[in-house]
């Protein structure tokens, strides 16, 4: 399926058509201030607002420079032993957000399985770029895997997951990770993620609602700094980049064909089936980014929901690090 680079209002799904026209007359940029801006509203306002049908809790890990990195977990009301660890990172192009944003994420997992959600607080590119986000997902990684008999996590069944940049995050961890060899992952679901900070046949010229080459570009250049445009891009930091997709865990994701990341996700998953690793992608015919955040209760956002829903459970049910089943 070909993309344009110009994206047309007909292009778009109905079911979220008009939204998608205002938003994209509303916000035809999100740049480095609109990110900035972003983020003191979300400190203020939406800060530990904790929903009371989940356990959701606050929680401290020290970083090498005796900084602190704040992670909230997610907990069923009702626990049982040996659920799932659900490593989930919050997108928001590696620049906006709060952990706290994808709570609803939290609430889908849990719906269709046993698990903990745990939910780190990772430092911004608008206050550090690379490898800090990275940096603060591994030490979110290693409290998660150091604090599972706490946490009623069964330490053969950590998973990756996270939307947008949290996708690239997802992607990002589960390369360096490996590359480690200190905590094995079991499964990760990268949604829609952001993997290549070079054009693709879908991310140049793209003016998509929500998320489009402007704020791409915009996004990128905060997160790589110096590195930006430069031939020395760490596949930590932009996972498109990397050469050796073997031994990576098992995958799930989804991604529609008008956003900036169709070409780039897709690329990513024939990479690692081309590596021998089981590998899934759904994609939704005039979806652009983001639509299961700003319109959760259209149809399109449900079907994609329940898909990714179900492919989580699956995954509970066959994926553990020893890669049994």
């Amino acid at each position: 399926m070909s993309v344009l680079a110009h994206i047309k209002n007909n292009q778009i799904h109905p079911d979220v058509r008009k939204l998608g026209v205002v938003v994209r007359k509303l916000v035809p940029e999100m740049s480095a201030k609109f990110f900035r801006r972003g983020n003191w509203f979300m400190r203020h306002f939406a800060q530990r607002h904790f929903p009371k049908d989940m356990n959701v809790t606050e929680h401290w890990a020290q970083r090498p420079d005796g900084s602190r990195l704040r992670i909230i977990v997610a907990q069923p009301m009702q626990p049982k032993p040996l659920a799932t660890g659900v490593l989930w990172l919050h997108g928001g192009g590696y620049a906006m957000e709060i952990p706290e944003i994808d709570l609803s994420y939290a609430r889908h997992v849990q719906a269709v399985s046993n698990a903990v959600v745990v939910m780190p607080d990772y430092r911004l590119s608008t206050e550090a770029p690379y490898p800090a986000a990275l940096d603060d997902a591994y030490l979110a990684l290693r409290w998660m895997n150091d604090h599972h008999a706490a946490l009623g996590i069964n330490p053969e069944q950590l998973f990756v997951a996270g939307e947008s940049a949290g996708g690239g995050l997802t992607a990002a961890l589960t390369l360096y990770a490996r590359d480690q060899g200190e905590i094995p992952i079991a499964f990760q679901m990268p949604l829609y993620p952001m993997l290549d900070d070079r054009p693709t046949a879908s991310s140049a010229e793209n003016d998509a609602p929500i998320w489009n080459t402007k704020s791409n570009a915009n996004a990128w250049r905060l997160y790589l700094g110096a590195a930006y445009r430069t031939d020395h891009v760490s596949p930590y930091a932009a996972p498109a980049r990397a050469t050796d997709y073997r031994n990576l865990p098992p995958t799930y994701t989804f991604v529609g064909t008008i956003e900036p990341f169709y070409q780039e996700t897709l690329t990513y998953i024939k990479h690692l089936q081309d590596a021998g690793v089981a590998a899934h992608c759904d994609v939704y015919d005039g979806w652009f980014h983001g639509v299961d955040i700003v319109a959760p209760k259209t149809a399109i956002a449900k079907k994609a929901t329940a898909a990714w829903q179900a492919a989580f459970k699956a995954a509970t049910e066959k994926y553990y690090w020893r890669h049994d089943g």
